[in-house]
């Protein structure tokens, strides 16, 4: 299964699914949810309502799109804990990755339910100042990809849909 990062949602909103161009597009995301290739947790969703907008909209009406942190994503708190202060990262950076985003709950729920990750992000093993998903997933032996590599994976078919001015 596919965990869905909030990054993907937003640059997909923002850019090239936009809602009013490319339905297709979260209209698989229901398909892939209800046929358990793809889901998201409930930290990423408090992310996406603070924005106020069409996606926090989808976000209030796809609650089971997102779950709810579980026991078994909690056993992985401690390694990814530790991973996190054995590394170089800036106070600040520790500090927002274990209190203020839900990245640190992605991993752990990915690594608990071994699902791959989807994400924007990249690796940068050398970063200070900012803990990255890639990252932490390699630490903690999960798999992670973006977008375009889920969709392929999963055989997504994103039809067009010409309207009567077209």
């Amino acid at each position: 299964m596919y965990l869905v990062d909030s990054n993907v949602l937003i640059e997909a909103k923002n850019r090239y699914y936009a809602f009013d161009i490319a339905p297709g597009f979260w209209a698989w995301l229901d398909h892939a949810h209800i046929n358990s290739l793809a889901c998201s947790i409930a930290p990423v969703r408090d992310e996406l309502i603070q924005g106020g907008d069409e996606l926090a909209d989808w976000a209030q009406s796809h609650s089971d799109f997102f779950r709810p942190i579980d026991a078994e994503a909690t056993t992985h708190f401690g390694p990814l804990t530790q991973w996190t202060y054995t590394r170089p990262y800036t106070a600040a950076a520790v500090t927002e990755f274990l209190t203020n985003t839900a990245d640190f709950f992605l991993v752990a729920y990915a690594r608990a339910h071994k699902h791959t990750l989807v994400t924007h992000e990249q690796p940068r093993p050398d970063s200070r100042k900012r803990v990255l998903i890639p990252d932490a997933c390699n630490a903690l032996g999960v798999t992670y990809s973006n977008t375009f590599v889920m969709l392929r994976n999963a055989q997504a078919r994103l039809d067009l849909k010409l309207s009567a001015a077209a």
